[in-house]
């Protein structure tokens, strides 16, 4: 996602998940083991067995600036907003407790209401790989006059933003492209993805068995104990929804109030998540280039939106003869449909100009015009076809690939690609390719089988291309305790504090001041972004 622009687009591009963020790393990663200063424990009662985390849980958190220097924007805003930081120590193998240890980075916005608070209120902005620790600014915002009863908390995940770093050391910022025209390219994804999976096994073997959301889980519950509170309420978008699904089912009793923001169906996560997601994501083509026809003073695209998805439909053509040259990279045919992929999740004017933008440098360079790209597109080809962003596609795949095995037989996928539909050259490349997970070790740990009883209140559009909204319904319909705020005709991903609905915001924020869910579900009609 984008990064260093207008705050809210920062925010739409950061909480887009589940392919990519190309924003900088506002923060130096903090590695290694640290040493514990623990507060003094009680010893436990006769008969009941030791904490064997009982350092972890009570060790003394250093909160200090979280400005790193000069350059670090994410430090300035949390610093402006009264933010202070931290890193909590957790173990590497939770079954070894007394073994390596790495850090999670903190930052966090007191409550001001003393009287009236309700604790912690912890984030995860989703990714998977995506620092959060920069969002409790916004999150305040967005949470009105109740943001005062809570501490925000921002967390990085383990080997994710500030914290431990994991980083393979690639040429790219993800491991997900389309797959090209035919099997010479398809060959040269499935080379491309193992070349990425051995990188990690060479570069950072020691960490990536313990990259699951189940560790991160864990950690987030020694987080809960290192900031003194029995339970922790939690906000989750994205990815973030299902690290708050295995929480809760790890840990019950110790959440207080779940909101989760693009719900992801527990049962469809896995290394092959983005399977199932082409019909939202030509919905959501379709719909941008309605809105861009509509400005094609402003881009030249075309004056309906059937010409406009022309001009994309030739971009991919051209790309397929001979890789396009954009500034200083060569694009080809793998790369152009990642780049539509990535510029479909945010359903807002600015998001939409810059996506559109993006497409005309990139059919300009189609027709052999020499192209500097725009700020939105130079980001994505820097993520795409650099190593600027390394850092964040090694923690993605790690999370992925630790929660589940991936088919290892690269026929499966070129079988899968071959079903796909033919007039399909953008979306089921990239839905169906391989990726560096069918060449990663198994997993350590069975996927967790979530619970169905958590109240919790969920938050979906209706048109989101990367969670759908029938994984929200089924989730939902599985959870009799929970209640669902759908916001209609949108083709949003991540909706409160970043859609502009009052409708929805307004509903989350009432549950966040009184801890009751609605008496039902909430239908929230579009209006204005």
């Amino acid at each position: 996602m984008t990064a260093s622009l207008a705050d809210d687009r920062r925010r739409g591009h950061r909480l887009r998940g589940l392919i990519a963020w190309t924003g900088p790393v506002a923060a130096l990663c903090l590695a290694g083991a640290l040493t514990l200063s623990t507060a003094p424990a009680a010893p436990a009662a006769p008969g009941v067995p030791a904490d064997p985390l009982v350092r972890y849980h009570h060790q003394r958190l250093t909160w200090k600036s979280c400005l790193l220097g000069p350059d670090d924007e994410t430090g300035k805003e949390l610093k402006r907003a009264g933010a202070q930081c931290t890193d909590v120590t957790v173990p590497l193998d939770y079954t070894h407790p007394d073994g390596r240890t790495i850090t999670v980075a903190l930052s966090r916005i007191r409550a001001t209401d003393s009287a009236h608070r309700v604790g912690a209120l912890v984030l995860n902005s989703g990714g998977p790989g995506g620092p959060t620790i920069g969002d409790p600014p916004w999150v305040r915002k967005a949470m009105k006059d109740v943001g005062g009863r809570y501490d925000v908390v921002g967390v990085d995940p383990r080997f994710v933003g500030r914290s431990t770093a994991l980083d393979c050391g690639w040429p790219t910022g993800s491991m997900i492209r389309g797959a090209g025209g035919n099997r010479a390219d398809f060959d040269r994804m499935t080379s491309f993805s193992a070349d990425l999976a051995r990188r990690c096994r060479t570069r950072a073997g020691d960490l990536v068995p313990y990259a699951s959301t189940r560790d991160t889980a864990r950690d987030m519950d020694v987080v809960r104990a290192a900031l003194g509170e029995r339970r922790i309420s939690y906000l989750g978008y994205s990815y973030g929804s299902y690290l708050g699904e295995v929480y809760t089912t790890m840990f019950p009793g110790r959440t207080d109030r779940v909101v989760l923001d693009g719900v992801i169906d527990p049962a469809r996560y896995g290394p092959r998540l983005l399977r199932g997601t082409e019909a939202a994501g030509k919905h959501a083509l379709s719909d941008w280039a309605d809105w861009t026809a509509a400005h094609d003073e402003d881009y030249g695209l075309g004056r309906t939106g059937s010409a406009v998805l022309m001009a994309v439909e030739a971009i991919q053509s051209a790309a397929e003869r001979a890789p396009l040259r954009v500034g200083e990279y060569r694009v080809d045919d793998r790369i152009v449909p990642t780049v539509m992929f990535n510029g479909l999740s945010q359903d807002n004017p600015t998001a939409f100009g810059d996506f559109a933008q993006g497409v005309r440098d990139l059919r300009r360079a189609a027709e052999g015009h020499p192209v500097s790209p725009s700020p939105w597109l130079a980001d994505v080809l820097q993520f795409l076809l650099t190593g600027h962003d390394s850092g964040y596609g090694s923690a993605q795949t790690a999370i992925l690939c630790a929660d589940g095995s991936a088919p290892r037989d690269p026929e499966s996928y070129w079988r899968d690609l071959r079903r796909a539909d033919p007039e399909d050259r953008l979306f089921a490349p990239v839905t169906n390719n391989i990726n560096a997970c069918a060449f990663w070790g198994p997993p350590r740990e069975r996927p967790t089988t979530v619970r169905t009883d958590l109240p919790a209140l969920l938050v979906n559009a209706t048109g989101d291309p990367r969670t759908l909204y029938s994984g929200a319904e089924t989730v939902h319909r599985g959870w009799p305790s929970s209640r669902l705020i759908t916001l209609h005709d949108a083709d949003q991903h991540a909706v409160f504090g970043i859609f502009g609905s009052a409708c929805v915001d307004d509903a989350v924020n009432v549950y966040l001041a009184t801890g009751r869910l609605p008496t039902a579900d909430i239908s929230c009609p579009r209006g204005r972004p």
